[in-house]
This record gives structure tokens, C-alpha cells and sequence, in this order.
């Protein structure tokens, strides 16, 4: 059994405690330095990892050789794979960009980054449902206390909100699973799913209860309508490395709707199969209507970043409710796509801020920033990734995804919604570049220089969406595969249980 699964949600829970030790705790460099490292080790981790769960199919660690369902089970797929990944790059960025100054505003920031990042590759990586309750608590349990770092009024009250909206949402998934191991004597997903099958028509009810209240538990995480409203304040009100990061937290939830409800309730679930697709469908059009009317209504950068997430996550329960093999690989490329470019972004977002002055990133006239044309080439790259328009990834993405809607009730309903998100997230992009970069005064000469660690951080973030155009043809495959890994019941159930088939475990 390699040890390599492990280490994505190991390695920054070691990282994050030995930054609490002396001598890193004392030293900033240090400390930065350390971080970094921790980052790109993961990075090469993650690749590894998703190599060679492609290459040589999912890859199984199980915690004290118990086997599965009785002991805990880790399952690297390329699903799961990929998105460690993603989150590692964020990562990276997110603590290059603090390196120049925001790490200074509060403690242990870098050790609250690599615990958040250890709970989000935890939640990727788990096979069974109390331990991704489990690891949901340790990411927002980091990103309390990163949401209040630095201090400041309007940081506490949109954390005040945030932490009681998911008190009550774990409370909701405790819940659910207590009815699930009632009915089901198991919460390992791959048991799940062959149990499921077995029941009889009255405890058929109560698991579909328990599917449907899952389906809100991972809808409050996603902030799909209409539990979306607690997402523009307070992803505004975080620092920008803080809000880059959680551009990630609200994919979580999409990559639980994913895994429980193809998996577990799947074709091969009978009556219970696709409960959650009655659903899907009127709550992805309403989230993008939601998150369109946001960005039009918008009174600065990070709010529009925000409430662009918001169309994000409507698109990708679009990709959800279509419920195709290639539906779900479209929406794995836009995933990838939206994440990064979103955290570019808020980025993007903070270092217009800091050259405005007063005005910071308000759509008002204000002065002229001293280094205009950097940030207008950065944000117009930017902009053009996020409304998906060529030749960047998010034309791709969104292409994909529309490609999939084959028939005409879905391609009706998609390809509307998902346009006209689109023709919004233009006009408003479009006003907040003209306002932000035309409508100046005299050149505010006390404007902070971009330091080169902050642009290093959106650089990295940004050529990921012309990396993504280059290698499309890769890439795609791998969201291919994870998409089939996922809806073959061969490969997400029967071979995540070693005590039928050891082989799928690498023994």
C-alpha cells in the first residue's frame, strides 16, 4: 500500500503544527519560506498523485489496514487528484501574495492556510461520509479564523454570519447521517451505494430524506440559491489572499453534490436514483439569475468577484443537473477554469485598492493609479477569462458544458441561463474597467508600488487559463476519465472495496 495518498492531507497538517515550533514560530521569513516549500511539496505530490491514479486507475489508503467498510478508507481517483491539485497552486498563491505584508496583520496565517488546505484535500480524498464531516469542520474551522484575520468591524459581522450559517449547516449533516447509518449500518460511500439497493420501500423514504438533506448541507457549502446569501459579504470582506483561497471552499460542496448523488444515488440506486436532479435543474437557473443580478448591481471589485462565484456555481450545477458522463467531465474543466481565475481576481481586486487610495476598489471616479497599465493588463486578462470569451479557458469550459445539453429541454434552459449570465458578467466587467481605469483625475502619487511577490501570485494564478487553452486536449481527457470513474459503478463502488477485489488497492 503506498503512502503517497495520504500525504495531501497529511503534509500540511505537519507543515501547519511545525509552524507553531521554535525557531520558525518567532521568524517571519521563516515562516514564509517554510509555507512556500510546504506548497510546491504538495504540488508535486498532487501531480504525482494524479499521474498515477490515471495512469494505473484509483488508488486506495487504508488507515491501519483495516478494510473497508469497517475502517477509515482514502481514495485518490483522478477526480479527487486533480482538485488536490487545484487546491495546492491556490495555496501556493495565496501565501506568495500575504509574503508581501498581509501575513503581518494577524497570527499564524500560514499556519491557518495549511490547515485549510489540509481539511479541503481531506474532503476531496475521504470515502465515507462522517469523514468528510469531518474534514468540512477542520477547512471551517481554519477559515473562521482567517476570515477575522487582520481585524476590523465589517470582518467580524460577515463571520459572525458565516460561522452560525454553518453551525447549523453541520448540525443538518449530522442529521442526515445518523438517519443514513440508521437505515444503512455504514456510511463508507461505496457501501452506501451497494446497500442502497437492498431497502425496502418505507426505509427507501427516510434515505431520501437523509440524500435530500445532504443536498442542503452541500447546498449552503456551494451557496447555491437559496442559501447563497451569506457568500458576496463575506468573501468582500476577507483579505485578498484569504478570499482567493475560499474560491475553492464553495467547490467542495459542488464536488459533494458529485460524488454522494452520482455515487450513492446513481442509476444503480432504483427507486432513489437522480433524486436530487428534480431539484438541480430550477435551483442552477435561479442561482445564475442570482449571481447575474449581483454583478449588476455591484458597488465594487470584490463584491463583482463574489457574486461572479455565484454564476460560477450555477453553471456548475448546470453540469450537475444534466446528469451525463459528459456533463460532469465539462463541468470538471470549468471547475479547474472559474477556481483560479476567480482568486486572480480578488487579487487583482486588492492591489487596484491599494493604488486608488480612499477610493479604493469603489466603481467611482478617483485618481489615477501610478501603475495603470500593469493592473489594466491583468484585470483585462482577467475579465475576458471570466466571462469566457475567446481565446482564454472559460470559452472551453463553458463550450463544453453547453455541448453537453444534447437535448431540447435541457439545451433550452441551459443555453439560455448560461448566455445570459454570461452577457451580464460582460456589462458588468465591462463598467467596473471603465470606471476603474477611465474616469481619473490627477495620478495618486502615493499609491502603493505592486510588490513582485503580489504579482508573481496573480501571474501564476493567470497563466494557468492560457495553460489550460494550450493543453486542452490533456486536460480534457483527465476530467474525461474522472467523469467516467465517477459514473462507473465498477470503478467508484466495486473497486473501492478491497475485500472483493484486493487488487484495486495496489496490494
Amino acid at each position: 500500500m503506498s503512502h503517497l495518498v495520504i500525504l495531501p492531507f497529511l503534509l500540511p497538517i505537519l507543515g501547519g503544527l511545525l509552524l507553531l515550533l521554535p525557531p520558525i514560530q518567532n521568524a517571519l521569513i521563516r515562516q514564509r519560506i517554510f509555507a512556500i516549500f510546504t506548497s510546491l511539496l504538495l504540488i508535486l505530490v498532487s501531480a504525482t498523485l494524479l499521474h498515477t491514479s490515471y495512469t494505473q486507475g484509483t488508488q486506495l489508503y487504508l488507515l491501519g489496514n483495516w478494510q473497508p467498510p469497517f475502517g477509515i478508507v482514502l481514495v485518490a481517483d483522478p477526480l479527487a487528484a486533480l482538485l488536490m491539485l487545484l487546491t495546492s497552486v491556490l495555496g501556493l498563491a495565496a501565501i506568495l501574495f500575504a509574503c508581501a505584508g498581509d501575513d503581518e496583520t494577524g497570527m499564524y496565517y500560514h499556519t491557518l492556510i495549511l490547515l485549510l488546505m489540509a481539511g479541503v484535500n481531506g474532503a476531496f480524498l475521504t470515502g465515507d461520509l462522517f469523514n468528510l464531516f469531518v474534514c468540512f469542520e477542520i477547512l471551517l474551522i481554519a477559515s473562521y479564523a482567517l476570515l477575522v484575520h487582520g481585524g476590523g468591524k465589517q470582518k467580524t459581522q460577515a463571520s459572525l454570519h458565516y460561522v452560525i450559517l454553518n453551525l447549523v449547516g453541520s448540525s443538518i449533516f449530522l442529521i442526515a447521517l445518523g438517519i443514513l447509518y440508521g437505515m444503512l449500518g455504514t456510511l463508507n460511500i461505496a457501501d452506501m451505494a451497494i446497500k442502497l439497493q437492498h431497502l425496502s420501500h418505507d426505509d427507501q423514504l427516510l434515505v431520501k430524506v437523509a440524500g435530500l438533506l445532504l443536498l442542503v448541507v452541500f447546498g449552503l457549502k456551494s451557496a447555491m440559491l437559496p442559501l447563497h446569501f451569506w457568500l458576496p459579504r463575506t468573501y468582500a470582506a476577507a483579505s485578498a489572499p484569504v478570499a482567493a483561497m475560499f474560491a475553492i471552499m464553495t467547490k467542495v460542496g459542488i464536488y459533494s453534490i458529485f460524488r454522494v448523488h452520482t455515487v450513492i444515488f446513481g442509476e444503480q440506486a432504483g427507486e432513489l436514483a437522480h433524486i436530487a436532479q428534480f431539484w438541480l435543474w430550477p435551483i442552477a437557473i435561479l442561482t445564475l439569475f442570482a449571481g447575474a443580478v449581483g454583478t449588476l448591481a455591484s458597488s465594487n471589485l470584490r463584491l463583482l468577484t463574489a457574486n461572479m462565484i455565484l454564476i460560477s456555481v450555477g453553471t456548475l450545477l448546470v453540469g450537475a443537473a444534466l446528469g451525463s458522463e459528459q456533463s460532469a467531465g465539462a463541468a470538471f474543466y470549468y471547475l479547474l477554469h472559474t477556481t483560479l481565475v476567480s482568486a486572480a481576481m480578488f487579487l487583482i481586486a486588492d492591489m487596484i485598492s491599494r493604488q486608488r487610495g480612499k477610493a479604493e476598489d469603489r466603481f467611482v471616479q478617483a485618481r489615477q493609479m501610478k501603475q495603470r497599465d500593469l493592473l489594466a493588463g491583468l484585470y483585462f486578462v482577467a475579465a475576458i477569462a471570466m466571462v469566457g470569451m475567446p481565446p482564454l479557458s472559460g470559452f472551453i469550459g463553458k463550450a463544453l458544458l453547453l455541448q453537453a445539453a444534447d437535448s431540447g429541454a435541457s439545451m433550452a434552459w441551459s443555453w439560455s441561463a448560461i448566455l445570459l449570465a454570461g452577457l451580464a458578467a460582460i456589462i458588468a466587467l465591462s463598467r467596473a474597467g471603465t470606471t476603474l481605469f477611465w474616469r481619473v483625475t490627477s495620478l495618486n502619487e502615493e499609491g502603493e508600488q505592486v510588490p513582485v511577490a503580489k504579482l508573481l501570485a496573480v501571474s501564476l494564478l493567470l497563466i494557468c487559463s492560457p495553460l489550460l487553452v494550450i493543453f486542452a486536449g490533456p486536460v480534457t481527457a483527465v476530467t474525461s476519465t474522472a467523469a467516467a470513474v465517477l459514473h462507473d459503478p465498477a470503478l467508484s463502488v466495486d473497486a473501492l472495496l478491497p475485500a472483493l477485489n484486493l487488487s484495486a488497492g495496489g496490494y
